[in-house]
């Protein structure tokens, strides 16, 4: 009796390089349950998500698990179950993850979890991490602290060529 061999289908290989080159492109995934969303509703999601360059795809869990597993990625098999929606994160996750839980709270959206930076985060710290402030926020806040003491002395420093005008202009009256 011949052995039967199981021939896989280029258009399925052809899906898993796709899923796998959007997987590259982003690094940081969020994995979601998008059971009972409509149509709207997701269009809504992919919208809010657009803005921080972020996609929200619909996928086949066997061809994501694929794809993860042959970019040598942790395995993120627990949030591949059930109907899963990938979020493709541009440039700032905790951005990302904002819009998604807060999102999640006026719907049915689930957040399963997330693989970023090469680390597995659970449900929980994915909400958490969307209360941080963004890297560009972060970015600005320690641009900030450093230009303090410099702007405070620029003031100061203003400040005594200003009095001596002043102080100049009123000594020029009275005489």
């Amino acid at each position: 009796m011949a052995e039967k061999t199981k021939k896989i289908q280029p258009y399925k290989i052809e899906a898993v390089n796709k899923i796998k080159e959007m997987i590259q492109s982003s690094k940081n995934l969020i994995f979601a349950d998008f059971r009972g969303l409509d149509i709207a509703q997701i269009t809504e999601l992919r919208g809010q998500l657009r803005e921080s360059d972020t996609e929200f795809r619909v996928i086949k869990n066997n061809y994501a698990k694929l794809a993860i597993s042959e970019l040598g990625l942790p395995a993120a098999d627990e949030f591949l179950i059930d109907p899963t929606a990938l979020t493709l994160i541009g440039k700032d996750y905790s951005q990302a993850a904002g819009v998604l839980v807060k999102f999640a709270k006026n719907s049915t959206l689930k957040i399963k979890g997330g693989l970023i930076d090469g680390n597995i985060f659970s449900a929980e710290q994915v909400a958490e991490l969307s209360r941080l402030p963004g890297k560009e926020q972060l970015i600005a806040m320690v641009m900030s602290a450093a230009n303090a003491p410099l702007i405070n002395l620029m003031y100061a420093l203003q400040g005594v060529p200003l009095k001596l005008v002043r102080t100049l202009k009123a000594v020029a009256e009275k005489v």
